[in-house]
């Protein structure tokens, strides 16, 4: 089993600035593809941005944050990252990570996809 801990939400305004953190415990394999998904309140969860584990570090990004936001990973820290940039208010969300253990052979942007995740950390954007 693998546990995934967010951390790094809060409130911030917009234009400004957040790092999300994601930490993975138990028996992580370095092969693990990993993802960060949203929900806002009253709308489905979206995909936000993934990338792999493995050799080549493939990343991919939802349209609305492609430009904005920075996925990146620290295996020797089992820990994930996502950057977010020039916030704004429609990025209000619960933003939870992910991991699979198939190196998106099944894809990356449907939540079914995945194996483990976390709590989720709130992201607020003030206007």
């Amino acid at each position: 089993q693998v546990q995934l801990v967010e951390s790094g939400g809060g409130l911030v305004q917009a234009g400004g600035s957040l790092r999300l953190s994601c930490a993975a415990s138990g028996r992580t394999f370095s092969s693990y593809a990993m993802g960060w998904f949203r929900q806002a309140p009253g709308k489905e969860r979206e995909f936000v941005a993934a990338i792999s584990w493995g050799a080549g570090s493939n990343t991919y990004y939802a349209d609305s944050v492609k430009g904005r936001f920075t996925i990146s990973r620290d295996n020797a820290k089992k820990s994930m990252y996502l950057q977010m940039n020039s916030l704004k208010p429609e990025d209000t969300a619960v933003y939870y990570c992910a991991a699979e253990t198939t190196m998106f052979r099944r894809g990356y942007r449907r939540g079914d996809v995945y194996d483990y995740w976390g709590q989720g950390t709130q992201v607020t954007v003030s206007s």
